[in-house]
């Protein structure tokens, strides 16, 4: 588990005083992928790196595992981080080094002895199915490829964390996914705690379990991946998702003049699946005209979000909210 506690970092020069973390608290579990987004400058950065200490914090403490890292000498954190690896943006490789030399690298400054080292960069060469290119350089390889290299890499010293700073954002879609399929294969082989900071929703859609929203050096929102996405509650995540082209609001453009009420019903789980309001309905005796809504899934779990216009008999249209959530869906009546 890794708790932060009232972290703050603080730049100061002789014209002003910059707060890139001004009291930022957060407990991640043991085992889950947890995502943290914001846009550029709001502080994600700088929040990763606390967690191995490439940045000291001005304030706060930082607890891994019970050991509070924030409190280690130099020495005792040098042997720290290498139970800590690392993933970047534009991967880091060593040019002038064949992958196996990049994913041993790790291991040398460890103090592995040589056999050694090519027996685990060999298995994690092959964890990342990248075992047919050890012996090329990575100006060699694709994009895609390089960064499997950066994650082999950090995996070499069996990190118990691993923490990937902006891991696919200089990827193109496609060869995003497949990192993201990767990253999602390894948390469920290894067990393995992965800490992820982006700009992009659709990542943390894809693979995390939980997600922090962080802006002006502020978590402003934090929980479940699928509560954040189906009910945002701050300005900064409503845009995030907006540009991700999931607009809550963008009902409203085409409910001008609708007749009948109006409601918000999001599902999750089985319910998604089930033809529920067509049988709800039928039952009910209403009509159901669909104004606005998306399906698909975050990780495992299948959701949909749909507005609907509500036409019937006034009693009937009292109870459909009842029914709904009696089969588990949200509803929330919403005002023009």
């Amino acid at each position: 588990m890794i708790v932060l506690e009232n972290l703050r970092k603080t730049y100061a020069t002789p014209e002003r005083v910059s707060h890139a973390l001004a009291g930022v608290s957060l407990r991640i579990e043991r085992g889950e992928i947890f995502g943290i987004i914001g846009r550029s400058g709001a502080g994600k950065s700088t929040l990763i790196r606390m967690l191995n200490l490439l940045e000291r914090p001005t304030e706060g403490r930082v607890e891994i595992d019970g050991q509070e890292i924030t409190a280690l000498s130099e020495a005792e954190l040098r042997r720290f981080r290498q139970s800590v690896g690392m993933v970047f943006q534009h991967f880091n490789l060593l040019s002038s080094r064949t992958v196996i030399d990049n994913v041993c690298f790790p291991l040398r400054l460890a103090g592995m002895g040589r056999r050694e080292q090519r027996e685990r960069a060999h298995e994690v060469l092959a964890l990342v199915g990248l075992s047919e290119h050890a012996h090329k350089y990575p100006r060699q390889l694709s994009g895609g490829q390089q960064q499997r290299v950066g994650i082999a890499r950090a995996l070499a010293n069996k990190p118990r964390l691993l923490l990937c700073d902006e891991a696919t954002s200089a990827l193109d879609p496609e060869t995003t996914q497949s990192i993201l399929r990767l990253l999602l294969d390894i948390n469920r082989r290894l067990g393995l705690t992965i800490v992820l900071i982006t700009h992009g929703m659709d990542v943390i859609r894809a693979v995390c379990d939980r997600v922090a929203v962080i802006d002006a050096g502020v978590i402003v929102e934090c929980g479940d991946v699928l509560d954040v996405f189906l009910h945002p509650r701050h300005g900064v995540t409503q845009s995030l998702l907006f540009e991700s082209g999931l607009d809550a609001e963008g009902w409203r453009d085409v409910a001008q003049g609708v007749q009948g009420s109006l409601l918000r019903l999001s599902f999750k789980g089985a319910s998604t699946l089930q033809p529920l309001l067509s049988r709800v309905s039928r039952d009910l005796g209403v009509d159901l005209s669909i104004l606005q809504g998306s399906v698909g899934r975050i990780k495992d779990t299948p959701y949909g979000q749909l507005v609907v216009a509500v036409q019937g008999q006034a009693d009937a249209c009292a109870r459909l909210p009842e029914v709904l959530r009696a089969e588990g869906v949200v509803c929330e009546e919403l005002h023009q």
